[in-house]
């Protein structure tokens, strides 16, 4: 067995470069193939211009506080703390995000938050007479009803959730809010709303600040900083990175790519793959048929984004706002959280929706632009004279799609890969899950931590 094991990261997004660099610290050679001709994957930005575009919203939480002292300290001077605003955009009012059951029955005339208050207590006591156990819930409709209680459901989650999916949630499965969703209580709604009423009740005691104490870390150019620091750490500390390859083959410790045309391969002690899933089956020729059929009945939402160069200073507040009843479902303003913008006097706005392959959204046909000028209008963020740039960005991979019976295909493939000694899937693609940039650098930390452990004692 090698004194020095030679890892093979497939991806160079936020994940396969803090993976590559945690390998490199603990004595491994590093070799990452890269399709794009920059680093970042999802958390990519773009300079179009004089001007930086995110490919969405992606800035590094502190919730992990060794990880975020490593990337801060590799980021440097153009590292920049940004307290999170976040907003959603509700029956005409602006509520915090991440959105708390106290703003909810806000955005409710009496009835309605009668009704939902209502549901939501029958709900509760429920849950804690008559637990219902997971594997009885089988649908979002489910849990979604389970936790909140059907006139919630049918008030606020139902329409949102088939807008943003394209996938009614009597489609999606229960995971899919058991992992995302946060848990509401009746009895915190009372207490707030009778909270006022109180006595000698603090003003700063009436608002539930949801993200007090929360830091988010960015740069003046954007999302681009962070994985173009990465990898030029990483190439620092003796990472060979191929931009711009194509994928062949995986087979075992082989991988097979081509490069400008030219075919070629690259031999590891183990391969770290932060692709797609699906693609890692479809590349690994050991894969059995049973593996490959379940890797073809997952799959992933795609996401179209807009970046456009406003003439107008300052367009909304806080870092990104939520809606629930426009063509695009958030629209960022990175100035706000410190982005250089040429000229001084106008703004960057990231203007994200969901898609499909090849739909109007996918391939920027002129019907969306219209509606996004006429939903910018109407929220008074900025007229369409004032939108001076577009510049269109797609990724076929952003969400994994939690479909009814998506478990068992993605079990039936962790089990193979789990077989498979020399081959891991990370990140929110590679895992088919929904990490945080945080958490998935944890994740490919911890992965080659095993590997080192498997491979005879090297110098860290």
């Amino acid at each position: 067995m090698p004194d020095k094991p030679h890892i093979v990261i497939l991806g160079a997004g936020v994940c396969g470069l803090y993976t590559a660099l945690t390998a490199l610290r603990n004595g491994a050679s590093v070799t990452i193939i890269e399709k794009s001709s920059q680093p970042g994957g999802l958390a990519s930005g773009h300079q179009r211009g004089k001007n930086f575009f995110d490919m969405g919203v992606h800035m590094l939480h502190a919730f992990d506080k060794e990880i975020a002292e490593d990337i801060c300290s590799i980021m440097g001077d153009e590292k920049i703390d940004v307290p999170l605003d976040a907003r959603i955009r509700w029956n005409g009012s602006n509520y915090r995000y991440p959105l708390k059951g106290i703003d909810m029955i806000k955005g409710m005339n009496t009835f309605h938050l009668a009704r939902c208050l209502s549901g939501l207590v029958i709900a509760e006591i429920r849950r804690k007479l008559s637990p219902t156990s997971d594997a009885s819930i089988a649908t979002a409709e489910d849990a979604l009803i389970e936790f909140y209680g059907a006139p919630l459901y049918e008030f606020f989650f139902e329409q949102f959730t088939h807008k943003y999916w394209g996938i009614h949630p009597k489609q999606l499965s229960a995971e899919f809010i058991r992992r995302k969703m946060p848990r509401l209580s009746a009895f915190d709604f009372i207490r707030k709303l009778i909270r006022p009423l109180i006595k000698n009740c603090k003003e700063e005691d009436l608002v539930e600040r949801a993200t007090d104490e929360e830091t988010l870390h960015y740069s003046r150019t954007g999302a681009e900083s962070m994985p173009r620091l990465l990898a030029a750490e990483v190439s620092k500390l003796g990472a060979h990175i191929i931009y711009g390859a194509d994928i062949h083959s995986v087979t075992g410790t082989l991988c097979d790519y081509s490069l400008n045309g030219q075919n070629a391969s690259v031999t590891a002690t183990h391969i770290i793959s932060t692709i797609p899933i699906t693609s890692l089956v479809q590349y690994e020729t050991s894969a059995p048929e049973g593996v490959v059929e379940a890797s073809q009945k997952l799959s992933f939402k795609p996401i179209a984004t807009y970046g456009l160069l406003v003439k107008k200073s300052t367009c909304t507040t806080g870092l990104y706002t939520y809606f629930r009843d426009r063509i695009f479902h958030r629209v960022g303003e990175p100035k706000n959280a410190g982005l250089i913008v040429q000229p001084e006097d106008h703004s960057v706005l990231i203007v994200e929706m969901t898609c499909s392959i090849n739909d109007a959204k996918w391939n920027d046909a002129e019907t969306i632009r219209e509606q996004i000028q006429n939903d910018l209008s109407e929220e008074g963020i900025c007229e369409p004279q004032e939108i001076i740039e577009w510049h269109h960005f797609k990724n076929a991979y952003g969400y994994p799609i939690y479909d009814l019976g998506f478990e068992t295909h993605l079990e039936t493939i962790n089990k193979w890969l789990n077989s498979q000694p020399t081959i891991s899937s990370i990140g929110r693609q590679g895992g088919f899950t929904y990490p945080g940039m945080h958490s998935a650098m944890r994740m490919g930390h911890d992965t080659v931590k095993k590997i080192i452990t498997q491979h005879a004692p090297i110098n860290s």
